[in-house]
């Protein structure tokens, strides 16, 4: 048994999933990441406003939860992507969720943390909304004004669920040092569980 979870959340526009996505490859990890899962979950559905891809949001956390705990049982590592939220920022604590979690199968989490001048996070985030790829139930809409973004990217910032913390400034891709991220995921993995 392998009972460790890497958690790559924070915020938004900051290269969460195409790194999860890396990092589940390399390391030979099952990986759930929050906005493919959600577009698996609504495709054939029609997101007519917001507030139905934000229940739909609620919905794709408590199946990545069920899908993480069927994998808990069985004792294999994984790998959870997601602008997770803590306590105060939405109705649901989902760090509370996640940290209850892992804490009853006695699992040890590292967590990347996912950060950034919000500016260019900012830029980033509206040019991807334009994007076939987003998908219509992750798309928020409407325009959305710096000063809102900068917000919802604060309201990131405090999730914690304990144990290892590995912070990654995206501000500038070409500064990040991916294969020594992806290098010590590998020695988290690799390492005995206290």
């Amino acid at each position: 048994m392998n009972k460790k979870v890497i958690i790559v959340c924070g915020r938004l526009a900051s290269g969460k999933s195409t790194f999860a996505v890396k990092l589940a490859g390399e390391l030979g990890v099952p990986y759930f990441v929050k906005d493919t899962f959600k577009s698996a979950l609504c495709r054939g559905i029609a997101i007519g406003d917001r507030s139905i891809s934000s229940q739909f949001s609620a919905v794709t956390f408590n199946a990545m939860l069920y899908g993480a705990q069927r994998l808990f049982e069985a004792g294999v590592p994984v790998i959870l992507e997601g602008n997770f939220v803590p306590a105060g920022v939405k109705p649901a604590d989902e760090a509370g969720e996640l940290r209850r979690l892992i804490e009853g199968y006695g699992y040890a989490p590292l967590t990347y943390r996912f950060t950034g001048d919000t500016d260019i996070l900012y830029r980033r985030f509206i040019e991807r909304e334009q994007t076939p790829e987003r998908g219509e139930a992750n798309r928020i809409g409407r325009a959305v004004a710096l000063e809102d973004f900068e917000g919802w990217c604060r309201g990131l910032d405090g999730f914690d669920i304990g144990g290892e913390v590995i912070e990654v400034d995206t501000t500038d891709f070409g500064q990040v040092d991916t294969e020594g991220l992806v290098e010590a995921g590998r020695r988290f993995l690799g390492s005995q569980q206290k």
